[in-house]
């Protein structure tokens, strides 16, 4: 099996070829490509499909109904200025709000819709500035995000 950061990666990258209308295949034999066969004898068949996660993240950044544009967020000022190094802590800081906001709704799910719904808000305006990576990195260097995905079984099996 893939790690987190790897299974992330591939699911950003799906993502980031679905907002922009590229080619999805990259990453559809990341199992493979990592060792062995996709099914070992006596396991259950791997069900991570990057295409569908981002599809399901994507759906999941639809719901966030922030106005990015009213929000007086510093990281959020930065980011949309063009400071993309400020985007994890944008994101941070935005989904703590709207969780706090929404008392049903979660912070793990607030990050992955607002880091979603932000990447696409800022591809929108200025596509040059927004790269897989912050996204990436924004995912991968939140350990309560990742211990969400990971207590939920995994991308596969998130929102599930």
């Amino acid at each position: 099996m893939a790690t987190f950061e790897l299974q992330t990666e591939c699911v950003v990258e799906a993502l980031f070829s679905d907002l922009l209308g590229e080619d999805q295949n990259d990453c559809r034999s990341l199992e493979t490509d990592f060792g062995g066969p996709v099914q070992s004898a006596g396991e259950p068949p791997t069900t991570f499909d990057p295409v569908i996660i981002a599809s399901r993240l994507r759906r999941m950044g639809d719901q966030c109904n922030m106005d990015f544009e009213r929000n007086s967020s510093e990281a959020l000022v930065e980011v949309l200025q063009g400071k993309m190094e400020k985007f994890g802590a944008a994101v941070d800081s935005l989904s703590r709000i709207w969780s706090d906001q929404n008392p049903g709704l979660i912070y793990e799910k607030a990050f992955l819709s607002i880091s979603v719904k932000l990447v696409m808000y800022v591809a929108k305006k200025v596509p040059a500035m927004v790269h897989p990576n912050q996204l990436i990195q924004a995912i991968n260097g939140n350990s309560q995000v990742r211990s969400y995905i990971e207590a939920c079984g995994g991308w596969e099996n998130l929102d599930n």
